[in-house]
């Protein structure tokens, strides 16, 4: 499920190249997320392991996480668990 939710942030990425051939990369839907390289393969790279430092601080602090192509990683306890 997490490769399935990384995979979907990257189509939504916006790769732009910056004076000097620096490539920057962005998803507007997830605040924060951002890299740079000096190919889009690196800058990729890069925005993944972006990606996955992320999750994992939103996950370990159970912060909410935007659904992303019907993709919901917000844990759910049951009602009778609260």
């Amino acid at each position: 499920m997490l490769t399935n939710y990384i995979s979907a942030a990257l189509k939504k990425a916006k790769y732009e190249t910056l004076e000097g051939g620096t490539v920057y990369a962005e998803i507007p839907e997830l605040q924060g997320i951002w890299a740079e390289g000096k190919t889009v393969e690196e800058c990729r790279n890069e925005l993944v392991e972006v990606i996955e430092g992320w999750l994992f601080l939103k996950l370990r602090d159970g912060d909410a996480i935007p659904v992303l192509d019907g993709i919901d990683l917000n844990a759910r306890l049951p009602a009778d668990a609260a």
